[in-house]
């Protein structure tokens, strides 16, 4: 019941897809809902508006003497900025008792969903729009009085492959939810990270900014993770806009990756370039592929790799992908849901990825674009071309093997095409036929 207050970006960041996902394989509005206020808080706490880019986290107090005092409540509190009906809908929705959960201040309450709004209605012989319509006062005007309160310190640190994971879940969202201001500072996050942290040579930097704008600056090389993340995060930004740099550059980092972190002779990838100097066990290198707490860099790495080979068709970048997996292949399973990631890679491996390529603008495309997006696969991709792009036959290799075939690209209709295993069905302008197709 009492969480560990901290609130880090990689953990909204996963847990971000999470709650996506889980809407496009329920259909449930409340994983959407979720997901918003996650981007919401995101937004308004844990990103730069004006440069783009996400901090790393918020702390869990403010000062030693507190645990979680910031976001907890007692009874009075709630009662002092809500009135009587907002105070007693609020109070049997987050479950705000006399006692609470707090070892520290037992009168604090750890807020969390216990009777649903159609029980409330019950219990308050109320109607449901009537609670609801209290319930969303109420959380504004305890929201306002928590601004009110010392807010605890967030860490500004700029942190190369922790963007990464936002900018992906970000694209995630917005291209299940339609979010196009997810999509924009997506992109302009991107583009910073890159600006920032890629240097001429095709090396990545861990750190683009620091929390203390007088902290002397300094550059700390990549990881495995940096370069696995932040490739990700371009290929999605390709499939967001059908903009080749992006693929390009994604192709680039991770054949740098390759370059600096793979082991030629064992297979897979370790979790820092080789030292320059003896540093003992220092300088020891591993091999991650245990989720702990982000994603595994080797599992990361694979799933990159297996994206590049469908859009390459190169032999190379799977053999690679099937080679890191391999090395974890007979004990994964004592790993649990440590091996997530992992799951998620052999799962893209197995199977051939599902591209499809919508070629067009306006609102049938964006229809298209939801048919595509109203189910979940983890192995599937949604690439967004317009026709002068398609036209130019500026594609990643796999692909314009195929676009520059489709009919009728010059008479501006928006179309979609289904590739599967680098065969595809034929075009089709219909949603529901897409659906039928997916």
């Amino acid at each position: 019941m009492v969480p560990h207050f901290e609130k880090m970006a990689y953990d909204n960041s996963e847990l971000l897809k999470n709650y996506v996902h889980a809407f496009q394989a329920t259909g449930d509005t409340f994983f959407a809902d979720v997901a918003k206020d996650i981007i919401r808080w995101m937004d308004e706490w844990l990103s730069d508006r004006e440069l783009g880019g996400f901090y790393a986290s918020q702390d869990a107090d403010d000062s030693m003497d507190d645990d979680g005092d910031y976001f907890t409540w007692t009874r009075d509190e709630a009662r002092a900025v809500l009135d009587p009906e907002e105070a007693e809908v609020a109070c049997l929705h987050y479950d705000i008792n006399e006692i609470g959960e707090m070892h520290h201040n037992p009168a604090k309450n750890v807020l969390y969903q216990r009777a649903l709004l159609p029980e409330i209605a019950r219990r308050m012989n109320l109607e449901a729009a009537k609670v609801t319509e209290l319930l969303t006062s109420a959380k504004k005007k305890m929201y306002a009085a928590r601004l009110q309160r010392r807010t605890p310190y967030v860490d500004k640190t700029v942190y190369t492959g922790w963007n990464g994971l936002c900018i992906s879940a970000y694209f995630e969202a917005a291209k299940v939810l339609g979010l196009d201001s997810a999509r924009e500072f997506a992109l302009r996050s991107l583009d910073r990270v890159l600006g920032a942290a890629l240097k001429p040579d095709g090396s990545l930097l861990h750190v683009i900014a620091y929390s203390d704008p007088q902290a002397e600056h300094r550059e700390v090389t990549g990881l495995l993770e940096d370069y696995a993340f932040v490739s990700n995060a371009c290929l999605d930004a390709y499939e967001a806009t059908g903009e080749l740099r992006y693929f390009t550059t994604a192709q680039a980092i991770g054949d740098a990756m390759i370059a600096k972190f793979s082991d030629s002779v064992g297979g897979g990838f370790f979790d820092s370039e080789a030292p320059a100097a003896a540093l003992g066990v220092l300088g020891t290198r591993r091999k991650p592929f245990q989720d702990s707490p982000t994603p595994a860099g080797n599992s990361a790495a694979a799933i990159l790799l297996c994206r590049l080979h469908a859009l390459t068709h190169d032999t190379g970048y799977r053999d690679n992908a099937e080679g890191t997996l391999e090395l974890l292949a007979a004990v994964a399973g004592r790993y649990g849901i440590f091996a997530g990631t992992y799951g998620l890679a052999a799962v893209r491996l197995a199977y051939p990825e599902t591209q499809v390529v919508i070629v067009g603008e306006g609102q049938q495309a964006e229809r298209l674009r939801e048919a595509a997006a109203s189910g979940y696969a983890i192995n599937r991709s949604i690439v967004r071309l317009s026709h002068e792009a398609a036209l130019a036959k500026s594609l990643p290799p796999a692909l314009a093997e195929t676009i520059p075939n489709l009919p009728n690209l010059a008479t501006g209709a928006a179309v979609a095409l289904v590739c599967t295993g680098f065969a595809c069905q034929p075009p089709t302008s219909d949603p529901i036929t897409l659906r039928d197709m997916l």
